[in-house]
């Protein structure tokens, strides 16, 4: 590939130092919002890089481990300093790589930083008990002992919270880190990491390396000194992470989307339901793991509730993202956009009735871009391939039912369990929600895409690895429980 001589390479970072692949290889990183322009170019890295990084990671695990828990926290409050500091600057880039709106991107950032100074503090905390020896004269405790090197495997939708989320507890705990961010959004990593070196961090410590799945993600999975692996993606790719860290003995942990239901009982506060359907189904342009993509709507409000939906979303101001009065961005890659025109042609050839939008956005202003207009479809079986398979783009299918029993056994028949919510002021169908609904994540008159740091994050069935993710549960995964006997 030619590159463009004023367009910046962003590299690998390997112990301590941007460092150049050993090919001459990149890939574009384009704007999706103007597919004509390049944000920058990112290295096509190779197992020879990836060697490189995983033996820096390798040996600076020791000295890493060996700090304290405190001296370790004190390294994370200063990167999560200097990334409130370019909190703008790599918002921005966000918006212009993955085409996140910038309010979205800014909020985004901010809360990488509050995630880098809980887990700073995790460095004051315990990490074992005092368990009672039946030998009179013996002390018996827990401690824990980090896994060491930890392959970080990351998504394009959420290019600053979700690879921070891991590594800052792997960090935490004692690991080194390879980071592998998705190709869609590397360089709103390399910012990102950018942050971590100018914190000082010792060599080693935090490494970078860019390239193909297909390469360098296969060769986490397979490299025999990467001690454990945290993935976030789909669930194709999740099942060949783990059935490869499994053969090997590594330690892994998946979290692989989901197919995440609403549902409206007939005295739910209807407004209060549309508008949280619309942010937790339509924000970041239903790029999210935990984004609504089932509407499960009691008949006797449904007619109600759709013409209050559709008038809502009739509303939405699609666009580039750097612009002010851009509601919805564009998809993230053009790959994404003919995904979502795919299940829109699937959804009509199931007998689905398409509703609202389905189409390219029709603006020549946006021609340039992976726009898509936000879709609604009734008529839905729950049996459909828009029903049951993740879409990832901003298509919401409204299923009717008659009874809180029928909504139940419609949320529940997916394969996915990520995060669901309902709609109700009676107690008792909240007790029944709570209680059968198969989900990592539920929530009561609030929308399915609410995910808070502080509390653990995972999913069900095929949507994980049944592993958590996020605050106090992180320690679970990245640390190995070692029990200790002494006697004087």
């Amino acid at each position: 590939m030619t590159i463009k001589t004023d367009m910046l390479v962003y590299k690998n970072f390997i112990n301590g130092a941007w460092t150049e692949s050993s090919n001459d290889e990149y890939i574009e990183s384009i704007n999706p919002a103007n597919k004509n322009e390049i944000i920058g170019y990112v290295q096509k890295s190779t197992k020879e890089d990836l060697n490189q990084a995983v033996a820096a990671a390798k040996t600076a695990q020791v000295a890493w481990r060996n700090l304290s828990g405190a001296a370790r926290g004190d390294f994370l409050y200063k990167v999560a300093n200097i990334l409130e500091a370019n909190l703008n600057e790599i918002a921005e880039t966000m918006t212009r790589e993955m085409g996140k709106p910038l309010p979205e991107a800014k909020g985004e950032t901010a809360r990488g930083v509050a995630i880098l100074r809980y887990y700073a503090g995790e460095g004051m905390r315990k990490v074992g008990d005092v368990i009672p020896s039946t030998d009179s004269e013996g002390l018996m405790f827990t401690t824990r002992t980090a896994l060491g090197v930890v392959g970080v495997i990351t998504p394009w939708n959420f290019p600053v919270a979700i690879p921070i989320w891991k590594m800052a507890p792997a960090l935490i705990y004692g690991n080194t880190v390879i980071l592998k961010p998705a190709s869609e959004a590397v360089v709103t990593a390399a910012k990102v990491i950018e942050c971590f070196e100018k914190a000082g961090f010792p060599a080693g410590v935090i490494n970078m390396v860019t390239g193909s799945g297909s390469v360098i993600g296969q060769g986490i999975i397979d490299h025999q000194d990467i001690n454990g692996i945290t993935f976030t993606g789909s669930d194709q790719v999740g099942k060949q992470v783990g059935k490869g860290a499994l053969a090997r003995g590594a330690k892994y942990q998946l979290e692989m989307g989901g197919k995440n239901p609403v549902i409206v009982v007939e005295d739910a506060d209807l407004d209060l339901a549309v508008e949280a359907t619309i942010s937790g189904g339509l924000r970041s342009t239903g790029q999210k793991c935990t984004a609504t993509s089932r509407v499960i709507v009691q008949s006797s409000v449904y007619d109600t509730f759709k013409d209050k939906l559709l008038a809502e979303v009739k509303k939405i101001r699609v666009g580039d993202g750097l612009r002010a009065e851009t509601w919805m961005g564009p998809c993230a890659s053009e790959s994404q956009l003919n995904t979502v025109l795919s299940y829109v042609e699937k959804g009509k050839a199931e007998g689905a009735t398409l509703l609202y939008g389905g189409n390219r956005v029709e603006d020549e202003e946006l021609e340039n871009g992976f726009y898509v207009q936000p879709t609604i479809f009734e008529n839905v079986a729950p049996d459909m391939a828009i029903a049951q398979e993740e879409i990832f783009g901003p298509v919401l299918v409204l299923i009717k039912v008659n009874t809180i029993e029928e909504a139940l056994d419609v949320a529940n028949d997916s394969q996915f369990g990520l995060s669901a919510s309902i709609f109700t002021t009676n107690i008792a169908i909240v007790l029944s929600f709570i209680r059968e609904m198969e989900a990592g994540l539920v929530r009561i008159n609030a929308e399915s895409a609410g995910v808070e740091l502080q509390a653990p994050f995972g999913g069900m069935k095929q949507s994980s690895s049944h592993s958590r993710e996020q605050g106090q549960a992180a320690i679970e995964f990245f640390t190995s429980i070692k029990t200790v006997f002494v006697k004087g």
